[in-house]
C-alpha cells in the first residue's frame, strides 16, 4: 500500500468526513453511558499543512483553507466541527488532525479510541501523538480484522455498549475494496448489531456506486443514510468530484443535525455544479 494522507489532508473529503464524525460524537455524549470508537484505517493523526506533501497537491488550500478564511455562519454542526478543528491544533496551528485526534480530543473519562494503523511510519506517529491518553490505543494492525477482534468492545472486564466503527480505506483499487467493506460490515454487525458504522467513500460518477448500496441495504441494518458533498458535478472518472459518509444505524435525527451545514460547505468550496444531498438507503419504519 502506497497511500499517504498528507497529500489530502484537509480537503474537501476531509471536511465532510470530518464534519459528519464530529455530529456523530456530539450525539454519543448526549447519554452517560460509555462508548467505544473503532478507527479501522486511522492515519498517523495530525498532518503539516506547510509539509511537502501538502504543499504538492495544494488540496488544503481548496478545502479547509477557504473555511478557516472566511468562517461560514449559522448551522451548529458547522460551528461545533471548526470549534474541534480548534481543540485539535491547539498547539499546532500549522497543522489539520485527522480523525483519531479529533476523537481523542472528544472522549470523556469513560470512553475509550482504539486506532488501527497498518504502515509501520504512519503507526509509529499516532503512537507518539496519543501516547499520553490513557483513553487511547494504537494498534498496528490490519483495520478490517481488528471488526471481528475488537466488537463488542471492553474495558478490562466490563463490556462497553455503544461503539461508533470508523472505516475510511484509501481506496487505492476501489471496487476491490468493496466486498472488505460489505465482509467487515457484516462481521460488525454479527458481533454487535447495535453498533453504529460509519463509512467514507469517494465519488467520481455516482452511478458505480449503486452496487455499494444495494449490498449495504442488504444487510441486517435498521436503517443506513448517505450523506454527500460534491464540490464538481460528477461528469468525470478521473477525478474526485465529491464524497460521502454512509452511516449505518445512525444516531436519532442525526441528519437534521448535519443536512443544514452542507450548503455553506458547498458554497465555500465547490465549483460550479456542487451539490449536496441526504439518501436513506434504508429506513427503519415506525
Amino acid at each position: 500500500m502506497n497511500y499517504r494522507h498528507g497529500f489530502h489532508a484537509g480537503n474537501h473529503a476531509d471536511v465532510l468526513k470530518h464534519l459528519v464524525l464530529v455530529a456523530l460524537l456530539d450525539a454519543l455524549k448526549r447519554k452517560d453511558a460509555p462508548f467505544f470508537v473503532l478507527d479501522t484505517h486511522a492515519g498517523r493523526g495530525r498532518y503539516d499543512l506547510g509539509g511537502v506533501q501538502a504543499r504538492r497537491t495544494g488540496e488544503a488550500r481548496a478545502g479547509i483553507q477557504k473555511l478557516w478564511d472566511e468562517p461560514p455562519a449559522g448551522p451548529p454542526a458547522l460551528a461545533a466541527y471548526l470549534a474541534a478543528l480548534d481543540a485539535a491544533r491547539a498547539d499546532a496551528p500549522d497543522t489539520y488532525p485527522g480523525s483519531p485526534l479529533l476523537v481523542s480530543k472528544a472522549l470523556r473519562a469513560q470512553d475509550r479510541l482504539v486506532a488501527c494503523e497498518l504502515l509501520p511510519e504512519e503507526s509509529a506517529a499516532l503512537k507518539a501523538l496519543l501516547a499520553s491518553d490513557p483513553r487511547c490505543h494504537v494498534q498496528q494492525r490490519d483495520g478490517y480484522g481488528a471488526v471481528k477482534a475488537l466488537l463488542p468492545p471492553r474495558d478490562g472486564n466490563t463490556r462497553i455498549g455503544r461503539a461508533l466503527v470508523l472505516i475510511d480505506p484509501p481506496y487505492e483499487a476501489q471496487e476491490g475494496e468493496y466486498p472488505l467493506i460489505v465482509a467487515a460490515l457484516r462481521e460488525g454487525l454479527e458481533r454487535m448489531p447495535q453498533a453504529m458504522f460509519a463509512l467514507w467513500y469517494p465519488i467520481k460518477q455516482r452511478a458505480t456506486l449503486q452496487p455499494l448500496m444495494r449490498k449495504v441495504a442488504g444487510l441486517p441494518i435498521k436503517s443506513a443514510l448517505a450523506v454527500e458533498l460534491l464540490v464538481r458535478p460528477d461528469d468525470s472518472p478521473l477525478r474526485m468530484n465529491g464524497s460521502g459518509m454512509l452511516l449505518v444505524n445512525p444516531p436519532w435525527q442525526v441528519e437534521k443535525a448535519i443536512e443544514p451545514a452542507l450548503k455553506p460547505l458547498a458554497r465555500a468550496m465547490g465549483d460550479d455544479g456542487a451539490s449536496w444531498r441526504l439518501t436513506w438507503i434504508k429506513q427503519e419504519t415506525p
